[in-house]
């Protein structure tokens, strides 16, 4: 099972770019053997970052032993990064889930849980230099799309969950399905500008 986790203030395209790549590959391989679940606290709907507002599948106290968490960024990360009872419950996710993945500046939840101590990871743009306030042992790779430190991903802002996401089903299940993924949701950038 991957768990993305949804709260009040989160980038819209934080949570549902990466959703939008694993809900693709888990609906078209069921036998690759994964599913892909949105929680939130209380499992009530949560308001987006620009307004959208999204339910989510179940309330975190639901959620089930998780493969791989991920935990979007946006303005909503900023009171999570002060408040102990989250962090507690990031750290205890951290204990029973062998990779855990972020978005955006949902890296600075993990520099404040102490979940990237020593680590390489990157984060928005406009965020890389709270990250290495929030501990300066991490090693910010402000250039890259995402880092792959084994146990933990980061990624950098808003579309670069896109990225990190397609890196999580080529890292789960193989390039060859990251490519069928990647050319599924028509995902081939080309900025217009």
């Amino acid at each position: 099972m991957i768990g993305i986790f949804l709260f009040d203030g989160v980038e819209e395209l934080d949570a549902v770019g990466p959703w939008e790549v694993l809900a693709y590959w888990t609906h078209q391989y069921p036998q690759d053997g994964y599913r892909v679940q949105t929680y939130a606290t209380g499992g009530e709907v949560v308001r987006c970052a620009k307004g959208m507002r999204i339910l989510p599948d179940a309330d975190t106290s639901d959620m089930p032993a998780l493969e791989v968490f991920v935990h979007p960024g946006g303005q909503g990360t900023r009171p999570l990064l002060s408040d102990s009872l989250h962090l507690q419950w990031v750290r205890r996710i951290r204990e029973t889930t062998p990779l855990m993945t972020s978005v955006c500046t949902g890296s600075l939840v993990y520099a404040a849980a102490g979940l990237l101590d020593s680590r390489p990871a990157t984060t928005y743009w406009e965020s890389v230099e709270l990250l290495a306030e929030l501990d300066s042992s991490i090693r910010v790779e402000d250039t890259e799309r995402f880092v792959d430190d084994g146990e933990v991903i980061t990624s950098a802002g808003v579309s670069a969950g896109i990225d990190m996401a397609l890196h999580l089903v080529q890292r789960l299940a193989g390039a060859a399905r990251a490519r069928e993924v990647r050319k599924g949701i028509q995902y081939d950038p080309a900025p217009p500008v």
